[in-house]
């Protein structure tokens, strides 16, 4: 048998140079492969098709994050701190899959995935909401959505950052900031707000400094950071998924959500976080709204066929119009897709809505916020701090260190100064139940939609009063910006609204990585 030729020789170690420099860089790309794979931008598909085909680890998939979290965090500040048995769980998922433990067959199995910081863990990170008030404190147990995704394999990466106090604190904070990690950047445009309060979920995905997260809701508080950060936000209907173990603001309004680039990852995240929790009783009423077989299939190509899709007053028209085009353009798609759009519906002023937002939703708010934070904080089994009083006190001991000076904390002392739910509370909250019911409601089957939309985050308080969905999804970029279309519907509408978003997603495919401008 004669030799290899010098040039075959030099093609073979060729390749192996490049191979072992892939592999040591700590690049996106994983495995000498005819066809190797692209961590970056993956979604849940294809990194469980690679986990298949031997192509990826979990191991490499969390050190590849790490790597990223360790390179960008710096710059964005995405996230709060890494989960230190980050890379145990990943070894555990790789040894399930390698035995092929039913757990592997899931969805999320071995997938790292970031927890906003006011989301508790039982581990060995810390759950603060973003405040040194709460550093070293000591939950008592996991929060029900961790419960169900460690049940279902996922990895916890770590926790995001957030404004702080899921934007609670203070009036003045700035979306994205937080004592604990400070001020997040928006990785599209470093100097466009990342929108609050779940800010650090929505820069963490979109930036690839983890895989898919989770975030929290009151009202905007996953839509708006979707909509800024060219992500997918599901805002789902309140009590779908637990709030158990979230430090809250109003079990009235709180949701937890997944933030994702996909609205297919994040429907899958999802489906493994719904369900009843003893400890969150409005997922007892809440579960007859999950569908038998899950939120997946309803990811369907052709989910917008027949879909009456109302045109909330003159949202989409906008001084500038560049934005205005991009909109219409997608009406046009819509409207291709099968969809019927309904414009200027009857019976429903958008502004009312916003003005309560402003007045009766505030009122309710911080009597509400009082007595759910002293709950949850009584019930820590170890806290620096354990009522709302004590946190403002914390605060004002530590004003340099919290920039309290600059940033307030004048929420906190409105809500502090609540003596529960009174007469002007109540008002408030008929006020708001009679906007929702006889307004929102009366609006939607009146004209038969099965769907609003509107442009940017302006429709989230919406949503918020009565607890109804929501998805955001990314529309197009203006000088590198992201512009995001969201759409609502009412309690229990998910597989509508899955439907809508998916198709709507594949129809224009217009979501980009990040590209850090100034």
């Amino acid at each position: 048998m004669n030799p290899p030729s010098p040039w075959r020789l030099f093609l073979f170690w060729s390749l192996i140079f490049m191979c072992l420099t892939i592999l040591s860089s700590g690049l996106n790309t994983i495995k000498c492969r005819a066809h190797a794979f692209s961590i970056k931008e993956a979604t849940i598909d294809d990194i469980q098709l690679a986990f298949r085909h031997t192509q990826l680890t979990s191991r490499q998939l969390v050190e590849f994050y790490l790597n990223e979290i360790q390179r960008l965090n710096p710059l964005l500040r995405g996230v709060i701190e890494v989960n230190p048995d980050a890379l145990y769980l990943a070894d555990k998922a790789d040894h399930e899959r390698s035995t092929k433990a039913p757990v592997s067959l899931s969805k999320l199995h071995g997938i790292p995935i970031l927890l906003k910081d006011n989301i508790a863990t039982k581990d060995k990170l810390n759950t603060t909401a973003g405040s040194l008030a709460l550093l070293g404190s000591i939950v008592p147990r996991d929060a029900g959505v961790v419960v169900k995704l460690r049940k279902a394999g996922a990895v916890i990466l770590g926790k995001a950052s957030l404004s702080e106090w899921a934007h609670f604190r203070g009036s003045n904070v700035p979306s994205g900031w937080c004592a604990r990690s400070g001020q997040g950047k928006n990785p599209y445009v470093l100097s466009v707000d990342p929108c609050g309060s779940s800010s650090g979920s929505a820069i963490s995905v979109a930036a690839n400094m983890a895989a898919v997260s989770l975030g929290t809701e009151t009202d905007g508080s996953i839509i708006c950071p979707s909509d800024a950060n060219s992500v997918v936000g599901i805002k789902p209907t309140v009590g779908l998924t637990s709030r158990a173990g979230v430090i809250p603001i109003s079990p009235r309004q709180d949701t937890v959500g997944p933030m994702c680039r996909t609205v297919a990852d994040a429907v899958y995240v999802l489906d493994a976080i719904v369900g009843f929790d003893h400890r969150d009783k409005a997922t007892g009423e809440a579960s007859k709204y999950i569908p038998y077989g899950g939120y997946k299939q309803f990811l369907k190509l052709n989910g917008l066929k027949g879909k009456r899709l109302g045109i909330l007053n003159n949202t989409f028209d906008f001084e500038d119009s560049s934005i205005s085009q991009v909109f219409y353009r997608h009406f046009k798609t819509l409207r291709k897709e099968g969809a019927v759009l309904v414009d200027h519906p009857d019976d429903f002023n958008l502004e009312d809505i916003l003005s309560a937002s402003e007045s009766d939703e505030g009122a309710a708010l911080k009597a509400e916020f009082k007595i759910a934070l002293n709950a949850y904080l009584r019930d820590l089994v170890a806290s620096p701090v354990r009522s709302l009083a004590d946190a403002i006190a914390f605060n004002l001991k530590f004003s340099k260190l919290e920039m309290i000076k600059e940033y307030g904390q004048d929420l906190f002392l409105d809500a502090q100064a609540t003596t529960g739910i009174g007469t002007k509370e109540k008002a408030a909250l008929l006020n708001l139940s009679k906007l929702s019911r006889d307004g929102y409601e009366k609006f939607m089957r009146k004209n038969k939609l099965d769907a609003w939309m509107i442009p940017g985050a302006e429709g989230a308080p919406i949503l918020a009063f009565e607890g109804y969905p929501g998805i955001s999804v990314p529309a197009g970029y203006i000088e590198g910006q992201p512009l995001g279309i969201l759409f609502g519907g009412l309690k229990g509408a998910e597989p509508k609204l899955i439907e809508i978003a998916y198709a709507f997603e594949q129809a224009t495919k217009v979501r980009k990585p990040p590209s850090f401008r100034p």
